[in-house]
């Protein structure tokens, strides 16, 4: 007969049960406690955005500067262009009154007075003006000339005519032509137009 022997006291080792160990201690500098600092800009990073900012705002800055000029001029070409028309319009009222002879009194006349509306930058009747003598952006007219003048705000892609001052001389241009009939050669010339136009070239753009 075989007996069976309790054993007790068995270590817990010898039970199955895993023994329970403490936690190691964790360093002051251990990386499960202590984040890692987030890294900044340095120094060269810094310089490089500022001279990418400065490089961006120098080409937005010239563009602005190139289309406000092309606004300028468009806006004096539109001025030039009304006073054309007013004057065709003047030529044909002397010659529908039949009074031809008048006609060389429009290259004296002021032209803004032909308008309705004067422009808000036309400035007024000067003698001898130069190009101070009014705010850039203006139109005036020249009392000893008897041209109308603008004054160029931004001129940076402007060239003066042989004067080389920052503005444009406008002045009225009466034509005439030689007939070219064998039998009328020897008449005078017929009053064939008027143009308002720049008393020197330019360029601009």
């Amino acid at each position: 007969m075989i007996q069976r022997t309790k054993v007790r006291g068995l270590r817990t080792e010898e039970r199955g049960t895993p023994p329970i160990r403490p936690l190691p201690l964790l360093s002051p500098q251990s990386s499960v406690l202590s984040p890692q600092p987030s890294k900044g800009f340095t120094l060269i990073e810094l310089i490089v955005v500022i001279i990418i900012v400065v490089v961006l705002m120098g080409v937005f800055l010239d563009r602005m500067l190139y289309y406000m000029e092309q606004a300028e001029k468009t806006a004096m070409v539109e001025v030039s262009n009304t006073i054309q028309s007013a004057l065709v319009m003047q030529y044909g009222l002397i010659l529908t009154r039949g009074q031809g002879s008048d006609v060389p009194l429009l290259a004296r006349d002021n032209p803004m007075n032909w308008l309705q509306k004067k422009p808000r930058n036309y400035a007024g009747e000067f003698y001898d003006p130069t190009p101070l003598t009014v705010e850039s952006g203006n139109w005036m007219f020249d009392l000893k000339t008897r041209d109308l003048v603008y004054v160029v705000r931004n001129a940076n892609y402007f060239k003066p005519g042989k004067d080389g001052k920052k503005w444009i001389r406008f002045h009225v241009v009466i034509n005439y032509e030689v007939s070219r009939l064998p039998s009328l050669k020897n008449a005078p010339a017929t009053l064939t137009g008027t143009l308002f136009e720049p008393v020197e070239p330019y360029s601009w753009f």
